[in-house]
């Protein structure tokens, strides 16, 4: 028969073993909580989709993870520091109010205009800067003869009002449509006179060449006809086709891993075996403004800054090149 002390001490044992196996169990749970994965959706500024497997919750975190990194203009829904909400997704987006000279948005007016459980339609009226060109007036003037650089016409920026329906859903813009655009008021060119020595006897002459994006690129007038007959040869069948052309040259220029093509956008045309110039002769009929009235505008917008894709490269669609299909090609190889 077991005696009083036998029995305390078998209860003892018995307290202590479940004491064990529930701390056991608690640390199993925790390891378990802590190492739960979640799938997350990444969502860019071009409306293109990533799922990624992660554990990590916190939103900077996740991006690391997955070398994503945000650029100068872009934001991400939720902030950085905070963690991942219950919709399990990641929305980058454009920053919709740009403070730089080139292109300031002011959002004049935003109005329901349809209203369910989670998305809300609305129509968002913004008015934008359109920065002036400076056109730079160049004079030649023989030996002896004063030289005088000086503005003729001072730059004014003009205002473009552009009206979009927006839909959103739980606060994040999941769909943006242009309804309507018009000029508030047109910008004027900055003239700059510039003086430069000759010895040559055959008097003065003038050449222009104009500066765009705030003085990012400058062209002479047969520079910005070559960039046109380049691009409208890529594709001339749109605006946004001839964009996407230009856009690429753009994107290659501001790359660190094609800036040994060159930093501006005809240096990157003019590259040895990547655009239409050095691989056939067909773009020189296009020369002399052959070429239609949007790819002209393309150009000037894109030199301007507006970009409509992140991709360093293209091919046409009859390759059979998977991609993003823009105009009459496929775009690829996204910026980093």
């Amino acid at each position: 028969m077991k005696t009083e002390e036998e029995l305390s001490k078998g209860i003892i044992k018995r307290i202590v073993f479940i004491a064990i196996v529930l701390i056991l169990l608690m640390g199993v749970g925790v390891f378990a909580n802590r190492s739960r994965v979640n799938t997350i959706t990444i969502v860019f500024s071009d409306n293109t989709e990533l799922s990624v497997i992660t554990s990590k919750t916190k939103v900077s975190d996740i991006l690391k993870e997955n070398n994503i990194i945000l650029l100068d203009n872009e934001e991400v829904i939720p902030s950085l520091e905070k963690n991942i909400d219950n919709n399990k997704k990641i929305q980058i987006g454009l920053k919709k109010n740009k403070t730089s000279e080139s292109n300031e948005s002011t959002i004049v007016s935003s109005d329901i205009i349809n209203e369910s459980a989670t998305i809300v339609e609305k129509i968002v009226v913004e008015r934008i800067k359109i920065p002036y060109e400076t056109v730079r007036k160049e004079v030649k003037v023989k030996k002896g003869e004063k030289k005088d650089n000086k503005i003729v016409q001072k730059g004014k920026n003009g205002i473009k009002e552009i009206t979009y329906k927006v839909k959103y859903e739980n606060n994040i813009e999941i769909e943006r449509k242009k309804v309507s655009e018009k000029v508030i008021k047109k910008p004027v060119n900055k003239v700059v006179r510039i003086t430069k020595k000759v010895t040559s006897r055959s008097g003065t002459r003038s050449t222009s060449v104009v500066s765009y994006g705030n003085g990012k690129y400058s062209y002479s007038s047969s520079e910005f006809d070559l960039l046109c007959a380049i691009t409208a040869q890529e594709c001339s069948s749109s605006y946004n086709g001839a964009l996407a052309v230009i856009t690429t040259a753009c994107n290659r220029a501001e790359s660190k891993q094609w800036k040994s093509k060159g930093r501006d956008p005809l240096s990157q045309y003019k590259a040895r075996g990547q655009f239409c110039y050095s691989i056939d002769s067909h773009w020189i009929k296009r020369l002399n403004g052959n070429y239609p009235s949007c790819v002209k505008k393309a150009v000037s917008d894109a030199l301007n800054g507006t970009r409509n894709h992140r991709f360093l490269s293209f091919r046409s669609k009859s390759s059979g090149h998977s991609g993003t299909p823009i105009g009459g090609n496929v775009y690829f190889s996204k910026m980093k």
